[in-house]
């Protein structure tokens, strides 16, 4: 396995931090170099989105390549929505030989979320069978299980969970295929129910050594809140959060505190965090500091459970 940031303190047991980032949708990466930027230092590694909610943007892989020439560590997300087993192999040839080798394995949304609701969609593999594609390419073979000839990939492979999946036994069992299927890292859809991960982590991720990493979203006001629990499935923000921020006179402070506590309480169920603040992500250094998680490279060991961050709202 390649011995990037990101893998080794996967290895060495970090607490790990992530941030999303959305390519850019034109030709200019500019403003995505700049939100990157600004978390040099005090993440791990920078999540890119493939086409995310159905949207268009820069192809992820591209975009990957971009960050790499900046010297930022990507984590490079491909879904099985827009390509077919063939051009998936391509793809993954692809950014291993450009240099990208954390890959994100996913699904991918349905098309009719997005802004190209006529579209075709593929879908001929899932994610379960894009992570089994990717073990494949490791050993050096394809699909068909016919060699590579020009040498076998080197890429560490995660998946996503949603541990506030609304069916326990369908969570256990995707997360189980997940694992079975190679994912060395997890990362969960946006946390709101601090209660359910718990959960999660004790009774289904228990018996792994592989790191979850709980999805923080950044809420920006109430009415961005509102707006998570109408359109996000499976995410219920707590009518205690959307008072909150309803009621403070800078509802983006207050959102950015609320984001820290979160980290808090995450830092005490599982192996790390991963940061979502949608076209604001240079205010995850802040954030991050809020939550008291210093610079990259100082000790990030978890602290003792305890129930105190239960008293805020959070679950």
């Amino acid at each position: 396995m390649p011995s990037t940031r990101f893998h080794t303190a996967v290895q060495t047991k970090e607490f790990l931090i992530t941030a999303e980032v959305m390519p850019p949708k034109g030709g200019d990466p500019a403003h995505m170099v700049q939100m990157a930027q600004a978390l040099q230092g005090r993440v791990h590694a920078v999540n890119i989105t493939d086409g995310s909610r159905a949207v268009l943007r820069m192809s992820s892989i591209a975009a990957s390549v971009i960050l790499l020439q900046q010297g930022i560590e990507p984590i490079c997300q491909m879904a099985c929505r827009d390509r077919n087993r063939i051009s998936l192999q391509a793809d993954l040839m692809g950014a291993h030989a450009l240099g990208i080798h954390n890959i994100l394995a996913l699904t991918g949304d349905p098309v009719k979320a997005g802004d190209h609701a006529d579209a075709k969609s593929v879908f001929d593999l899932e994610s379960v069978r894009l992570l089994q594609l990717i073990r494949k390419l490791n050993l050096g073979c394809d699909w068909n299980d016919k060699p590579l000839t020009d040498g076998n990939l080197d890429l560490f492979p995660g998946a996503a969970i949603d541990p506030q999946c609304g069916s326990w036994s369908g969570l256990q069992r995707r997360f189980e295929r997940k694992l079975e299927a190679g994912a060395q890292f997890f990362q969960s859809q946006l946390i709101s129910d601090f209660d359910r991960l718990e959960k999660f982590m004790s009774q289904l991720a228990a018996g792994t050594d592989k790191p979850i990493l709980t999805g923080i979203f950044l809420l920006k006001s109430a009415k961005n809140a509102q707006f998570i629990n109408r359109a996000v499935p499976g995410v219920q923000i707590p009518q205690t959060i959307i008072d909150r921020l309803d009621k403070a006179a800078d509802p983006l402070q207050e959102g950015m505190k609320i984001a820290a506590e979160q980290v808090k309480l995450a830092r005490q169920l599982c192996q790390g965090v991963h940061m979502m603040a949608v076209k604001r992500e240079d205010l995850i250094p802040q954030i991050l500091d809020l939550a008291e998680i210093p610079p990259l490279g100082v000790n990030h060991a978890a602290p003792d459970r305890d129930s105190d961050l239960r008293r805020d709202g959070l679950h």
